[in-house]
């Protein structure tokens, strides 16, 4: 089974260690688009053997996310023929499956072209410690329909994928087979302590572009303390634990499912 990922950097030192630990041992080829970072995140990447490092580049001078849905779309395509699967993904998303592995030589051998991922926006009381694997220790997530994204699928069997905004979407065109159930999770590590998301936020709204705000796109990241702290107290009161073996994540996900409509 062999494994690329492609995703997009911008200052994410604090998230690298847990981003490759997560994914180092299935994924054989990293290709990341840098946007510039100024943290050390460019001499961290360029230590990995199997990282590609490239420069982003704006399609779309006036939008950040113009350019990164050109990018998602596109960037995929000069890995068929040479994989099973590619990722397309962001360094606070973990692709997560009890039995990973065994999940996708499952997919391959029954020809599952789309593995929708169903969204969690995890929350922890304060930042991790850097040595952790946030799928095994941080694993209290807020079940969201709006955080479930496409992010891995077969490149020998899509045409397009037609990314939405943000990723939160999809109109994939090819043979599309999906999964007889949704069992593959998306765990995206934002809410990580009280400050964290803040300041990445206020770091986040530099990048972006006239089009983006005429759009709203982006919107979240204009989260202040106030909304920071009612958005966690929400969060906070449908917390579900993704290693329950008692959750049934195809079945007590909530709807709706866009790739099932």
């Amino acid at each position: 089974m062999r494994v690329h990922l492609y995703a997009i950097c911008w200052n994410e030192s604090r998230m690298l260690d847990f981003f490759f630990r997560h994914y180092e041992p299935w994924v054989d080829r990293f290709v990341l688009f840098d946007d510039g970072s100024t943290d050390g995140s460019l001499d961290i990447l360029k230590s990995k053997q199997r990282v590609e490092v490239r420069r982003f580049k704006r399609s779309n001078p006036d939008s950040f996310e113009l350019s990164l849905k050109t990018l998602h779309d596109e960037c995929w395509k000069e890995s068929r023929g040479a994989c099973d699967f590619v990722v397309v993904t962001d360094f606070d998303e973990h692709l997560y499956h009890p039995a990973l592995g065994d999940y996708l030589e499952n997919c391959k051998h029954r020809g599952v072209s789309i593995m929708p991922a169903l969204g969690f926006n995890m929350v922890t009381e304060e930042f991790p410690d850097y040595r952790e694997h946030l799928a095994r220790t941080r694993t209290l997530g807020a079940p969201s329909a709006y955080y479930s994204k496409l992010r891995i699928f077969d490149p020998d069997l899509i045409d397009e994928t037609d990314f939405a905004i943000g990723g939160h979407g999809a109109r994939p065109t090819g043979k599309l087979m999906l999964p007889e159930r949704d069992e593959l999770l998306l765990l995206h590590y934002k809410q990580l302590g009280y400050d964290y998301p803040l300041q990445r936020n206020r770091f986040l709204i530099a990048g972006l572009g006239p089009i983006d705000l005429k759009n709203n796109w982006g919107f979240h990241y204009f989260r202040g303390n106030e909304e920071q702290t009612r958005l966690r107290k929400e969060l906070s009161k449908i917390l579900v634990d993704i290693r329950d073996p008692a959750y049934l994540p195809w079945r007590d996900h909530p709807e709706p499912r866009w790739w099932r409509s």
